[in-house]
């Protein structure tokens, strides 16, 4: 959600696993400045075949450590923070993860979209109150919901390029504090009266102020090119492909029963525990809450009234949340005896019509990957696709298994194809487990790179959408089960490892 650009983002992650690998690896090239495009290899000791993907004549690129802090509902308690207080928890907790020395980054990149004035660059601001080297250059990028997905596609442009060897990338989001402002005719007059030079001069444009000029500029999560909000592109979304409200409940439902079991297996093994100031040590997220279709359903419609099937139950909810990942060269990651959980393989960047497809972007995204990197769904070992709405998810699910839609909207002969649920986002998703904007990316990214470990796959692929109908895709490997995972085990793949 966010500004005026629909983003989507998927990734594709590989696992390797064969005590060889780090000699048949070669990884990213820079294509563009929106596109970077791997090679990939794949060597298993699985009975099953595996394709390999890699292009030679580049380094390797690996996430070495991905964190977060816990996702909290909006209001609650970080409601008293601001939001490098978060970024900067973040920060410290990859640098105790890791016993990363303070100076051994070469740049610091941070995603968010509602940003605090007082700190429009973010990264810089988190990373000195982190403790890091002020000799360390750091901006902030936004992107909608991914905005750390491109502060981490950015960093692995920075490696590709021969620039930096070592990037941390991340994404802070804070809803409980958003700026609010005077409307334009009251923030024309104080800015005049900030000129006036006379008494008579500052008095008449006191007297020019009217009751209607106090209202304030509340922000809205809309698109400015549209002035829709998400919510009711989503319910559109939704109606246009036929997906009732009882299929929306059932797969929130599903998404925080799913959440509820990682947490309580503590399987979320990216995020760490926060002493609030003022406040208790916060250990996990607090909005995963699950419920029963019965209560559900006596919900009433949240933006298209009063036959909309888009809630409060079946949405992502407001929240407030930062993350953090370490990327580095391949070379530069062993040399300081880090152990990498993934390569960084592939991203591209691609834009649709911000009214109608604003939240299709993994329909669109999804098979570019997949066709550069010459895969298929059914290659695909876990699916992390971004939950914005449970309408968006069933919506994008029918367009991904619709001939037809191949067929008139994206060129192709035949349907992409739909993910089995049973490889789908098992740990939960942002319907449960929150979604702090310019965050979420990172968390996709390392909910992968540990389900892969703990599964026993070879590739993941994640997508995510919005707002402003853009779409990001990445690809990467993983290793598990090899020899050389005593080189790569704590590396905890910061973009879709």
């Amino acid at each position: 959600m966010g500004h005026n650009s629909c983003d989507k983002f998927a990734i594709l992650f590989f696992s390797m696993q064969n005590n060889m690998a780090s000699m048949l690896l070669k990884s990213m090239r820079t294509c563009s400045s929106l596109i970077v495009s791997p090679y990939f290899f794949f060597l298993s000791v699985q009975t099953k075949s595996k394709k390999t993907l890699a292009r030679p004549g580049v380094k390797n690129i690996v996430l070495v450590e991905g964190v977060r802090t816990p996702f909290l509902m909006s209001g609650t308690t970080y409601a008293d923070l601001m939001p490098h207080d978060l970024a900067r928890a973040a920060l410290q907790g990859l640098l105790h993860k890791t016993g990363l020395p303070k100076d051994a980054v070469d740049y610091i990149i941070y995603g968010t979209v509602i940003q605090e004035v007082k700190t429009s660059n973010v990264a810089r601001e988190a990373a000195l109150g982190a403790g890091f080297s002020d000799k360390i250059p750091a901006h902030t990028v936004t992107m909608a919901c991914i905005s750390s997905n491109q502060a981490m596609t950015s960093a692995v442009g920075l490696i590709a390029a021969g620039q930096c060897d070592a990037v941390v990338a991340g994404g802070v989001e804070f809803m409980s504090d958003v700026p609010i402002r005077h409307s334009r005719k009251m923030r024309k007059t104080m800015l005049s009266l900030n000129k006036a030079k006379t008494l008579g001069q500052r008095l008449s444009l006191i007297g020019s102020i009217r009751l209607a000029h106090l209202s304030p500029e509340l922000p809205a999560v809309a698109e400015f090119s549209t002035a829709e909000t998400m919510g009711h592109s989503a319910d559109r979304l939704a109606a246009a492909f036929g997906v009732s409200r009882l299929e929306q409940d059932e797969f929130a439902l599903r998404s925080h029963s799913l959440a509820k079991k990682a947490q309580d297996d503590s399987l979320l093994q990216d995020v760490i525990a926060f002493k609030v100031p003022g406040r208790d040590i916060v250990f996990k997220d607090n909005g995963i809450r699950p419920s029963s279709m019965q209560q559900m359903a006596k919900l009433k419609p949240a933006f298209i009234k009063p036959h909309g099937t888009v809630t409060a139950a079946n949405s992502s909810f407001l929240t407030d949340g930062a993350s953090a990942v370490l990327i580095m060269s391949e070379e530069k990651a062993l040399a300081m005896g880090y152990k990498p959980k993934a390569y960084l393989r592939d991203f591209v960047y691609v834009s649709q019509d911000p009214k109608d497809q604003l939240l299709l972007g993994p329909t669109y995204a999804s098979p570019k990957v997949l066709e550069r990197a010459g895969l298929s769904m059914s290659d695909i070992d876990v699916f992390e696709f971004h939950e914005a709405f449970a309408g968006q998810i069933m919506a994008n699910l029918k367009a991904m298994d619709s001939d037809w839609f191949a067929q008139t909207y994206m060129g192709r002969k035949s349907k992409v194809g739909t993910p089995p649920m049973e490889k789908f986002n098992l740990w939960g998703g942002s319907l449960s487990l929150g979604h702090p904007f310019g965050a979420t990316g990172c968390r996709l990214v390392t909910t992968v790179a540990h389900r892969l470990k703990k599964e026993g796959g070879q590739y993941g692929l994640v997508a995510a959408c919005a707002a402003g109908g853009q779409v990001n895709q990445l690809a990467c490997f993983h290793f598990n089960k090899s020899k050389y995972l005593t080189y790569v085990v704590r590396l905890t793949i910061i973009q879709y490892q």
